[in-house]
């Protein structure tokens, strides 16, 4: 087993040296979903959330939680975000969410992209919950990283 890089030797959670690596390009993206009743997806479609814009307001949202991460996740490193793009897709059984991060650094944008889909969820879910107060989110999860020593990941699907 690999050696815990958060954890230094006396067991102590710390933020992990990355001032020798190498700048890079690196992107990662990410996916949620929020399940909603076929009422509210028709309140979504036809722009009738009692509360105002849901979707314009989920995807602000989600783009200011990519900035706070390192706020949010106490040993996520606080990096330049170059490029945050959240997209939010009306379906029949709810809305997809989905967040393409980039940066230029030493470190990745992983808990960047998933902070960016899981805020847009929450948000959504404060817009909706007036009248979908069962609504769901569920499967947020990274897809896609590129960049760094590991080059790129992709998930598998199935």
């Amino acid at each position: 087993m690999s050696e815990l890089t958060h954890i230094d030797e006396t067991g102590a959670a710390r933020m992990v040296d990355v001032s020798a690596k190498d700048v890079s390009a690196r992107s990662a993206t990410a996916t949620g979903r929020v399940l909603l009743s076929a009422e509210t997806v028709a309140l979504l479609r036809s722009g009738e959330v009692p509360k105002g814009d849901a979707l314009g307001v989920a995807r602000i949202a989600g783009i200011m939680g990519a900035k706070r991460t390192p706020d949010l996740i106490p040993l996520c490193h606080p990096i330049a975000l170059h490029g945050v793009k959240v997209s939010l897709d009306v379906e029949d059984w709810g809305v997809a969410i989905s967040c393409r991060a980039k940066t230029a650094d030493r470190t990745g944008v992983e808990m960047e992209a998933l902070t960016a889909v899981s805020v847009a969820a929450l948000a959504l879910i404060d817009m909706v919950k007036a009248v979908d107060p069962g609504a769901v989110i569920t499967d947020v999860r990274v897809e896609e990283k590129l960049g760094g020593k590991t080059g790129r990941w992709v998930r598998e699907q199935g």
